[in-house]
């Protein structure tokens, strides 16, 4: 298994894309305006407590007021007001916990009327960015992510990843931990240590410390709101959460963020460093890597699979419904209950990856090929989940329910990625898209206009792979016609990212012909 991370980057976002063995498997966008990011940690002032919701209100200088439970105060919230007075005044500059007397935990099932009053100053750290019409949602049970391990300020509570299933490693991971734990800090060790010596973990535990400490340090005289710790870009923190041995490239396109990941991956893996590559062809990242086909055939109402099969992907406002079909395909099954296992088990490998891909949240309704055996129906429900394995977000599978539909809950804490793959009809609605005659004059007219200018630099046509093999099918072809009455060969390059409509011609050093 092979995984590589492609990153594109433009003037106003990053785009990120994960293939495993050259699939994509992930796709993720940073832009540069997003201020309220998982992570961020945020000193704001309660705005309202709402008894009848028993969640309070915060103004976490979002359009919207950020979303707070009574379950996300976290138990030593008491001791985090405290904490947070005494540093704003100044009275406290020791940031480490050690001498600080902790308060009596709140009541697992209090009001947050008693809990919290209105412009009381909070820490809060985003949980679920702003989706739709809704504010953020926080809590200020805060936590620093670092590569091994997170770090919980507040509790004395040491936790081990339920992926790592060795209890003999969680055991030795556990002495470990508890050899270096500070005091007032609580930690929790993440999938990616296991087998790690002490050393790592507590190289990893200093940074967290001391981002912590930094943190402290701006909230004396903050204003409220600000942002007081921002998570790490969205590079890094996608190497920090995924990074492992099966990497076998990261390719980016810009020279800044360049070596800022390699700089990151020396840190975390310095044996890789040499798979951090500045891609600097003309011909654009994603269509190198096949990324962007892969985008405009996985993003539809309907997604194709092996064998004729096809997945239709349906979103409401409550849920996302998947039905699986069969097609029109024909194979070498004996029974129509083989044939619904071998197209129900492709499918479930498909829908893992597209619950990535899409990054869907919420409840999810998958309607399987019906099947009456019951061994089938274990079989498809241990092979779904084993697919789902590497999945980040916290999910949860119910087996097959009679009717023969599976229901999975996904964390959803961003806004899903919703791709436009419809273009509209060049011809209009209703009708049939016909030979494009009509663009290739356009082209053709273009074309002339830049032959009959005075220093010509060479042309090449960037185009929709349709336009490009309609205009070099053939003999002779429209582009062979070209040259005959223009004695100029025009090189012609496919684009996957161009609609039907787009194309632009270009001089030998990539510039734009106007």
């Amino acid at each position: 298994m092979n995984k590589e991370l492609i990153i594109r980057s433009n003037s106003s976002e990053v785009d990120f894309a994960l293939l495993k063995d050259g699939k994509l498997i992930e796709l993720h966008k940073e832009a540069d305006n997003n201020d309220f990011a998982v992570g961020d940690v945020f000193l704001a002032k309660i705005r309202k407590p709402v008894s009848g919701l028993n969640a309070a209100f915060v103004n976490v200088g979002y359009e919207k007021d950020a979303f707070l439970h009574y379950h996300d105060l976290g138990p030593q919230l008491l001791s985090l007001l405290k904490f947070i007075k005494r540093v704003s005044t100044g009275k406290l500059k020791d940031y480490t916990l050690k001498n600080f007397p902790f308060e009596s935990n709140i009541d697992k099932n209090g009001s947050i009327m008693d809990a919290v009053k209105a412009n009381q100053s909070i820490l809060v750290q985003i949980v679920k960015e702003p989706i739709s019409t809704k504010g953020p949602r926080i809590s200020s049970e805060l936590s620093i992510a670092g590569r091994y391990i997170v770090l919980v300020p507040f509790s004395e509570r040491v936790s081990i990843s339920q992926k790592i299933e060795s209890k003999d490693e969680k055991d030795r991971l556990k002495r470990l931990v508890l050899s270096i734990k500070p005091k007032g800090f609580g930690i929790i060790v993440r999938t990616v240590a296991e087998g790690k010596k002490v050393a790592e973990l507590d190289k990893d535990l200093q940074n967290l410390l001391t981002k912590w400490s930094t943190m402290c340090k701006k909230l004396y005289k903050a204003e409220h709101p600000s942002k007081v710790l921002s998570e790490m870009n969205k590079a890094s923190s996608i190497l920090r959460d995924i990074f492992n041995e099966s990497f076998t490239g990261i390719q980016v396109d810009d020279e800044d963020l360049y070596y800022e990941i390699k700089e990151y991956v020396q840190k975390i893996a310095p044996k890789k460093e040499s798979i951090v590559k500045l891609y600097q062809s003309k011909v654009p990242l994603f269509e190198k890597y096949g990324v962007e086909r892969q985008i405009k055939t996985s993003f539809g109402k309907t997604v194709s699979m092996s064998k004729g099969a096809y997945l239709v992907i349906e979103h409401t406002e409550a849920l996302h419904v998947i039905d699986v079909n069969s097609g029109n395909r024909s194979n070498k099954a004996k029974t129509q209950e083989d044939t619904a296992l071998e197209v129900n088990l492709i499918a479930a490998k498909e829908i893992a990856r597209q619950l990535r891909l899409r990054d869907m949240g919420g409840i999810i309704v998958i309607d399987f090929i019906d099947m009456t055996n019951a061994e089938h129906r274990r079989t498809l429900f241990d092979h779904l989940k084993t697919e789902m394995k590497d999945d980040r977000a916290k999910h949860k599978i119910l087996p097959p329910s009679k009717f023969g539909l599976v229901q999975i809950t996904r964390q959803r804490v961003r806004p899903e990625v919703n791709i436009k793959t419809r273009e509209v009809n060049p011809n209009g609605t209703g009708s049939e898209v016909e030979a494009p005659i009509v663009l290739v004059d356009k082209i053709t007219t273009d074309l002339e206009r830049i032959l009959a200018k005075d220093g010509f630099n060479g042309v090449t046509l960037n185009t929709h792979p349709f336009i490009a093999a309609y205009l070099t099918k053939g003999f002779p072809s429209i582009r062979f016609k070209w040259f005959m009455n223009h004695k100029k060969w025009v090189k012609i390059l496919p684009r996957d990212a161009y609609t039907y409509l787009e194309y632009r011609f270009k001089d030998k050093n990539d510039e734009v012909y106007n």
